[in-house]
């Protein structure tokens, strides 16, 4: 068994962090004290965490809290942003509007200016999206700009390179090239004719790739619940339905709904447009949406909807499942996703994930990383990367 590598700290060290935990003055105990940089990084922990009794592990003599005051709330941001990582900063953002109720304080164009942008907030932001005064509109869509160019930046070309090989290979030709040959389904056809002396199967039939033109080859329905629990997925969908959307061979309709219907496909160049048309938050009728869905499949053999929904229906039960069924018999491929996210699956239907997978269309949360994978097999018609719980 090799060595592990000396990860060993110091005394002091581990008295510092505790004491960063733990928060207090002599409260906590540990006898030593913070100073320069470990005691900013105290106070920006105190203003967050000491505020309110018995909800963690730090203590509550003190109280600084961050209060309503806009000035003082941005000097804390700038003070997180100098002593914590990023992803520790959207954490600590997320706590702050979470605990200290201060969204409405983002509503400030000099309050939008000091936070660290990520998904989170773009989902907040969103649901402000009606409260928001003219003043803040232009800084907000630089915010929502900023995520979703990063998002882009990374998952745009994964995407396009993923989906183009699933419409090449989908494209079957009887008489391929032998660089185009499909060597596992030409095989599957022809095991009828292994010969066991030889070890060999002879292929009367040749089955290959074929290549993408630039016409349409498939359709993509994305269908996005925008219930408050959805927000990541909305921020998320509405970037992948971009990049579809910029695909020549496959046609993209973006859908949003809560108890009505928002057909968006007509902003799917730009995904801020799109998130600034939704609005989140409201009920949820998931069969009047996929009512409105189903109404625009013209070509149901070669059409994929993607419902993204935690399943929880405000409309007509029986008839959503119906409707499922009947796009299925159709011969749509239906993929059920219950988050469109880093986080795992939200609180969700099971009684109807249940339901759906018995239809033979199973509901499970999808990263954004594995998006691209879930959509190839779809459109290639194949059994779905699901995975495991």
């Amino acid at each position: 068994m090799s060595t592990p590598r000396n990860t060993a700290i110091t005394d002091d060290e581990r008295l510092r962090r505790w004491h960063l935990v733990l928060g207090g003055g002599a409260a906590e105990g540990t006898g030593r004290a913070l100073t320069g940089a470990d005691a900013a990084m105290d106070r920006a922990l105190t203003a967050l965490y000491d505020k309110g009794a018995g909800d963690g592990a730090r203590g509550t003599e003190r109280s600084a809290g961050l209060g309503g005051s806009a000035p003082s709330v941005a000097r804390w941001l700038g003070d997180i942003r100098t002593y914590f990582p990023s992803s520790v900063v959207q954490v600590m953002q997320r706590d702050a509007i979470d605990r200290l109720g201060l969204a409405a304080l983002l509503l400030e164009p000099e309050m939008l200016q000091a936070v660290e942008a990520d998904v989170h907030l773009v989902g907040t932001l969103l649901s402000l999206n009606k409260a928001m005064p003219e003043t803040t509109k232009e800084t907000a869509r630089a915010v929502v700009r900023k995520v979703v160019d990063d998002l882009e930046r990374r998952l745009a070309s994964r995407t396009r390179a993923t989906l183009t090989g699933a419409l090449d290979r989908s494209a079957r030709i009887s008489r391929p090239r032998h660089r185009d040959i499909d060597w596992d389904r030409t095989v599957r056809a022809n095991l009828k004719n292994y010969l066991p002396e030889h070890g060999t199967v002879v292929p009367e039939r040749l089955i290959g790739y074929g290549r993408a033109s630039q016409a349409v080859k498939k359709e993509v329905v994305l269908c996005i619940d925008q219930s408050g629990s959805m927000a990541a997925s909305v921020v998320y969908a509405s970037v992948f339905g971009a990049v579809l959307a910029s695909m020549r061979s496959i046609a993209t309709r973006l859908v949003v709904f809560d108890t009505a219907v928002v057909d968006l496909t007509d902003q799917l160049d730009d995904p801020v447009d799109v998130l600034f048309g939704t609005q989140l938050g409201g009920g949820t009728d998931i069969n009047r949406a996929l009512a409105y869905c189903q109404s625009k499949i013209t070509r149901p053999a070669d059409t994929v909807v993607v419902l993204i929904s935690d399943l929880y229906e405000g409309g007509i039960r029986d008839e959503m499942l119906k409707r499922v069924a009947a796009m299925k018999a159709s011969g749509v491929q239906f993929v059920a996703l219950l988050a469109l996210s880093d986080e795992g699956a939200p609180a969700y239907d099971r009684e109807h994930a249940a339901a759906l997978a018995a239809l033979g269309a199973p509901a499970f949360a999808c990263t954004p990383d594995l998006f691209p994978e879930v959509m190839a097999a779809a459109l290639e018609k194949r059994p779905l990367p699901i995975p495991e719980a």
